[in-house]
């Protein structure tokens, strides 16, 4: 059985040219990159600076702006927890919206512990937030905007020029979780108004446990470190770098970089084309998510009367998700598409296909006939009553 991968939001697989890059960082160019008394050292210091480079392009930052972390998910934590220790005992308002990835909702309902007030914006059925809505919620006290720049679960992608200008005149921090969209749309942190934005490499072709946060220098966002020990990364994240894993970022960041547009095109198409075979072949399908301002790869739709869970098993041969990786044991209907409006009976059904730059349209092909196969079959045994799938 020839498996078949969809679930490139979860992950990403390791691009072959990635890989090569990285290899000679395991083996002869093996040094410490905080080793600089000799050349085994000094190699390793400037494939990290070169990394550095790689990625600040991309994002049209400075290389000096540009920190090492294990992924967005420390990322974030830095990025809010880091702001809120400026504080000290003093308090302050954070803002940020429902259908964010947990590594910020958490690190806010960690500030809130500590005794800071945080304002968790709602967001219209589609799944974006309202700019006006974060000016609204803006107060004195504000210091950060945390605004993801596209969803995980339904691709939909935020107004993060909009929300940017918003932030700028009201001189409040804007924050952005961007793993999902850094080497998918293009990112300007200086033209978007960002401060700090969150990157991980395995979402974008690169290694696991690598990322890195942005941020700006000028004028210059202060943070206080989450992690001590060696002062390591300007003091912002101590602890031995992944030399292999960055070299690897900075690589799939390249690539990214030169491929983008042409690869987001076809990542459309595909997309399309599952859609079409889906919506044509089968009743009582629902999109979730914003019909056009989505991630290319992302497709995630609601079979009603066919449950989520019972579908994946019988697609054994096909990875997909029923939501974000993060939360996958859960057993509750997805919270992004509850914060939508989407009622228990569909998110309980929905399925994420998440569309990458390996994907083939024979796969895409094979996978649709077998989906619209699988919940016919669903559809026959249990109690659902609405009208049967049509024949592809």
């Amino acid at each position: 059985m020839t498996h078949i991968y969809l679930d490139n939001q979860a992950t990403t697989p390791v691009d072959p040219r990635v890989l090569d890059a990285m290899l000679p960082f395991f083996k002869e160019d093996f040094g410490n990159a905080a080793s600089r008394t000799h050349s085994f050292g000094w190699a390793a210091e400037g494939a990290v600076d070169r990394a550095r480079e790689q990625i600040a392009e991309l994002i049209h930052a400075d290389a000096r702006e540009i920190i090492f972390t294990s992924g967005a998910t420390e990322s974030d934590n830095l990025a809010i927890k880091g702001v809120a220790a400026l504080r000290r005992d003093r308090g302050g308002h954070f803002i940020t919206q429902v259908t964010e990835h947990h590594a910020v909702l958490d690190s806010c309902k960690a500030l809130q512990r500590r005794g800071f007030d945080v304002t968790v914006l709602p967001v219209d059925p589609y799944g974006q937030v309202e700019p006006a809505a974060v000016s609204d919620a803006i107060r004195e006290d504000t210091l950060l905007v945390s605004i993801m720049a596209a969803n995980n679960e339904i691709g939909t992608m935020q107004p993060l020029d909009e929300i940017g200008a918003v932030c700028g005149e009201r001189k409040v921090l804007f924050h952005c979780d961007a793993a999902q969209a850094v080497g998918k749309l293009t990112i300007d942190v200086q033209a978007l108004g960002i401060d700090m934005l969150s990157i991980s490499a395995h979402k974008l072709y690169g290694p696991k446990g690598v990322g890195a946060l942005y941020v700006r220098s000028r004028p210059r966002v202060r943070l206080v470190a989450e992690i001590d020990g060696g002062g390591h990364e300007r003091g912002m994240r101590s602890g031995t770098l992944n030399v292999p894993g960055i070299v690897g970022m900075g690589a799939a960041c390249e690539l990214a970089g030169a491929e983008m547009a042409a690869e987001g095109a076809r990542l459309r198409g595909l997309r399309e084309r599952l859609k079409t075979r889906l919506f044509d072949n089968v009743d009582d399908i629902h999109l979730n998510g914003h019909p056009e301002k989505r991630l290319d790869g992302n497709l995630n739709v609601s079979f009603e009367g066919a449950d989520g869970e019972s579908l994946m098993v019988g697609l054994e041969e096909i990875a997909l998700s029923s939501g974000s990786a993060c939360t996958s044991a859960s057993l509750e209907p997805s919270y992004v598409l509850r914060a939508l409006g989407v009622p228990n009976r569909l998110a309980e059904s929905s399925i994420r296909f998440g569309i990458g730059r390996f994907n083939t349209e024979a796969e895409i092909d094979r996978a649709a006939g077998r989906v619209i196969e699988e919940v016919g079959r669903l559809r026959d045994i249990s109690p659902y009553s609405g009208p049967k799938k049509r024949k592809s």
